[in-house]
């Protein structure tokens, strides 16, 4: 059973001892590494320097192209290579001894920051519950994990969505068929268009995290790897309103990109080779001779923003550090989108872009913008790409986004393990993790709205 967490409760017995073992790994991390250092400083005078020039090598080969590609590519390996010797030769043991103390403090420290479950009302089982089942989301997920035989033994009806068929289509017959709560085996942006339907017929949503990523689900407290589990939520289960993102006529669940990322998904390549298609893409929309995307709107001061290299829209704020992971949005409920904008001077910025998304600093980099709005509009002068749970659209401008707060009753299990808790960065989690050892409420990692423990 997961550890829960409110705004005024004291951390339970487990929860104070993994706060006080991620403080004393982190405390030995750091011990062990300051002895070696004593020991040998070289060490830091060499790898500091050697591991700076084989990231910014390698993104330096990821932006261009030729002769400079190449040229990026081999300083980066020598750069790597150099370091992975240096290391072994000037104890490595030390090195393994750090990374694996690093580790488990970090694991202490999920496990002491714990998970809060957003409040919601007990519910009855449904009356007549539908499941719609995409049989091609998440590699063939709900075949494997036996969906529809488990659906029907909950006595959950089970429609298959095959080739030809139209997935508004089936969801609106569900429901004129009599269906009090629908649901939704597929990905994100499956889900986002069943709740749609949901919503306007003001109809209850079970999501079934059967798709590849579920990110939807995550920020719900589901659990990814129970995905039978979460047919139990046609049962007795909470039911919960939620708000959604809506772009033009078009409703998200998660959250819509525009820029560089929107421009590299809608290549038809993309879906089959990512990594190669990323490599293809990148200089020519980042590199020294890339043009900004054309992409206006108003910043969070209320001034005009000429253009974005990525702008984010979401249903609900990111708890962001890394444009590489999300991370999770603590509240789904706030009647609000979150936005964030990045905007990258090809010629001086990528060294300081790499270095802060490296570890997990991005709000400290210049071109960095988070704000949260109830609308957005954004202009261009033509048509713009954008990706929409996944999803690679092209759409006419102007984009008018904007919240619908409480638009969707979601139903979750009463066994789901709830949301991860927003977790600071190393330096403001410290005082947080010593806070929890010492019994106190973790008021730094409350979420709004979370049941008491």
């Amino acid at each position: 059973m997961a550890d829960h967490v409110s705004s005024d409760a004291r951390p339970s017995p487990a929860r104070r001892a993994a706060a006080t073992a991620a403080l004393l790994c982190f405390a030995a991390a750091m011990a062990v590494g300051i002895a070696g250092l004593v020991d040998d400083p070289v060490v830091l005078l060499v790898c500091i320097p050697t591991l700076v020039v084989t990231v910014l090598a390698t993104w330096l080969a990821l932006v261009n192209r030729g002769v400079r590609r190449l040229l990026a590519t081999a300083v980066a390996a020598v750069a790597l290579i150099a370091l992975v010797l240096f290391l072994t030769a000037a104890g490595i043991t030390t090195m393994i001894v750090v990374i694996a103390l690093v580790v488990a403090s970090g694991l202490g420290a999920r496990a002491a920051f714990g998970r809060h479950r957003p409040s919601g009302i007990q519910v009855p089982p449904a009356r007549h519950g539908v499941l719609i089942v995409n049989p091609r989301s998440g590699g063939g997920a709900a075949g494997r994990h036996h969906l529809i035989d488990e659906a029907q033994r909950r006595g959950v009806v089970t429609m298959t969505l095959t080739p030809g068929h139209d997935l508004r289509t089936l969801a609106e017959n569900a429901v004129t068929d009599g269906a009090d709560v629908i649901g939704m085996a597929g990905g994100d942006g499956s889900q986002a268009l069943v709740a749609d339907v949901a919503r306007r017929h003001d109809v209850a949503f079970v999501c079934v995290p059967a798709g590849t990523r579920n990110h939807f689900a995550v920020d719900l407290g589901l659990d990814r790897g129970d995905v039978a589990g979460a047919l139990d939520a046609f049962g007795g289960a909470v039911e919960r309103c939620i708000d959604l993102g809506q772009i033009g006529d078009r409703v998200f669940v998660n959250n819509a990109s525009l820029g560089i990322y929107a421009e590299i998904v809608r290549s038809d390549a993309y879906r089959d080779a990512k990594l190669g298609t990323v490599t293809d893409m990148l200089p020519g929309l980042l590199g020294p001779t890339g043009t900004p995307p054309d992409l206006r709107f108003i910043g969070p001061d209320g001034t005009p923003e000429p253009t974005a290299d990525v702008l984010l829209v979401s249903n609900n704020a990111y708890h962001l550090r890394s444009l590489n992971a999300l991370g999770t949005r603590p509240r789904l409920d706030a009647g609000e989108l979150g936005v964030v904008a990045v905007r990258v001077d090809r010629a001086r910025d990528v060294p300081a872009l790499v270095a802060l998304e490296s570890v997990g600093a991005l709000h400290r980099f210049h071109g960095f913008r988070q704000w949260t709005s109830q609308a957005l509009r954004v202009d261009s002068s033509g048509p713009v790409s954008v990706g929409v749970d996944g999803e690679a659209l092209q759409l006419t401008p102007p984009l008018e986004f904007r919240s619908l707060p409480a638009a969707l009753r979601v139903r979750i299990p009463p066994h789901a393990p709830g949301v991860t808790a927003a977790r600071p960065g190393v330096l403001a989690a410290l005082p947080v993790l010593a806070r929890i050892a010492a019994g106190r409420p973790s008021r730094s990692v409350t979420t709004v709205g979370a049941e008491p423990a």
